[in-house]
């Protein structure tokens, strides 16, 4: 008896657990398909370390955790990439959480990225089919071209040119290996060429994004074509930690910003997010933080005023944080040059 009693505040405790779960709404891409309007990241990054980004690498099953605890309280996009070097991490959560009931393959929408000594068209195909088994599912529902830039690796430049590898993206999708596609760090010259090459409309661009990069003339463009825009790197230098000497304000804590989340209630990094959400933009925020990814998704239950976007407009200072001038010199590099 008592350990039927046991048993059942068990379940309860259990039950409870799952209706905590926060679920993101849904936008729609330009193929049907339906995309959970925030996800977690998996790049692990870079710290900073006398103003210099050391990538932070894998060491073990921290990704897997941190899948586990996202789709656990209610993440049903993940977000990777090949290169990321954490795809198996991501497949072992994936598959936890099926195992235990949680989810089921379907209420998941699962993103990874073909990396830049993939660029040929017949090896794009062969690269998602690597993915694939890393993962270990049959398809993924977004593949993105990680960058316009190929570079083979021994680190001499691939100039394949971006089209060719797009039409091996197309040739995934076909084979249902992929339910919809679409380009990474690509700006809007090289979209428009997708598009005036009468190819399929890329379903998502994926670029940086934050208070300092808000980009709202490409979204403007994004929004006009319908092509969904995903975020990285939504927090930008708002963390010490992770800001570069001569990295333009806010930081966390900024008191206009923590007047601005002390009102709602949420916490800073949770007001930047909530920005992104209003700006129409799918954010990917990444932690191996229980409590901070817990947080990550609580951020639709309220809505910013006017007044409080245009404040948070204002931090804009087309400063990137990821600009990537190894490759300056490469024909298709999509960044400024100056």
């Amino acid at each position: 008896m008592v350990r039927t009693r046991i048993y059942i505040a068990l379940i309860a405790s259990i039950c409870f657990h799952f209706s905590e779960a926060v679920l993101a709404p849904t936008v729609k891409l330009n193929d049907g398909t339906d995309m959970p309007a925030l996800a977690l990241g998996t790049w692990l990054g870079f710290t900073i370390t006398n103003n210099t980004e050391v990538r932070i690498q894998p060491t073990g099953h921290e990704v897997e955790d941190a899948v586990t605890w996202a789709i656990e309280c209610g993440y049903r996009h993940i977000d990777t990439a090949y290169i990321y070097r954490v795809e198996d991490q991501v497949g072992r959560a994936i598959a936890k959480c099926i195992e235990r009931g949680i989810v089921k393959r379907e209420d998941l929408f699962i993103t990874t990225k073909l990396w830049n000594d993939r660029h040929a068209q017949d090896a794009v195909v062969p690269a998602l089919r690597e993915s694939l088994n890393s993962l270990n599912l049959s398809y993924v529902d977004l593949y993105l071209i990680h960058w316009p830039v190929g570079q083979f690796e021994n680190k001499t430049y691939d100039t394949t040119d971006y089209l060719e590898t797009y039409r091996g993206m197309l040739q995934a999708k076909q084979l249902g290996l992929t339910r919809s596609v679409g380009v990474s760090n690509f700006n809007q010259q090289q979209i428009e060429r997708i598009i005036k090459e009468g190819l399929d409309k890329p379903a998502v661009l994926q670029v940086e994004l934050n208070l300092n990069l808000q980009q709202p003339s490409l979204l403007s463009y994004c929004k006009d074509h319908n092509i969904v825009v995903t975020g990285y790197t939504p927090f930008g230098s708002l963390f010490y930690s992770k800001a570069k000497a001569g990295a333009p304000p806010p930081r966390v804590d900024d008191p206009s910003l923590v007047d601005i989340a002390n009102k709602y209630n949420k916490t800073v990094p949770q007001i930047a997010l909530r920005y992104l959400v209003e700006l129409g933009v799918v954010p990917l925020p990444k932690s191996l933080t229980k409590t901070r990814i817990q947080q990550n998704i609580e951020i639709f239950d309220f809505q910013l005023t006017q007044q409080e976007k245009e404040l948070l407009k204002s931090f804009d200072r087309n400063h990137r944080t990821i600009s990537q001038l190894k490759w300056l010199d490469h024909p298709y590099y999509p960044f400024e040059k100056n």
